[in-house]
């Protein structure tokens, strides 16, 4: 099972959260939907603009905890790396009716074996 740790933003530069889950997409309809009170619909926080997976759920969860402690310009960093228009990869990448080719790359950043994906963006 992958573990997920996402950043979700409410726009460009705008109020940030930081979340972990087993289900990415889920997840983040759980957000987009707001049905929920809290954070993410008080604020309008539902474009995922970063995550990286995990192959354990304890890994995962010490990111999330670390991610949370970041200052927001490391976080906007973090960001900016690999999606420096802050699109919504929910659209991109998880949307069932998204046209969108995408193009995955191994990732050795948060796995050791180099099996996790991570988007690099529209194929070009």
């Amino acid at each position: 099972m992958t573990y997920w740790v996402y950043i979700l933003a409410s726009r460009k530069h705008g109020t940030l959260y930081v979340g972990v889950t087993n289900s990415l997409e889920r997840r983040i309809a759980e957000h987009r939907a707001a049905e929920a009170p809290g954070f993410t619909k008080k604020y309008g926080v539902d474009h995922l603009v970063f995550y990286c997976g995990f192959g354990e759920v304890m890994p995962a969860i010490g990111f999330e905890k670390r991610l949370k402690r970041w200052r927001r310009d490391w976080k906007i960093r973090l960001i900016e790396e690999d999606n420096p228009h802050w699109d919504d990869l929910y659209v991109q990448t998880i949307a069932p009716d998204s046209q969108t080719p995408c193009v995955w790359v191994p990732d050795s950043r948060y796995a050791p074996s180099g099996m996790t994906p991570r988007w690099v963006g529209p194929m070009r």
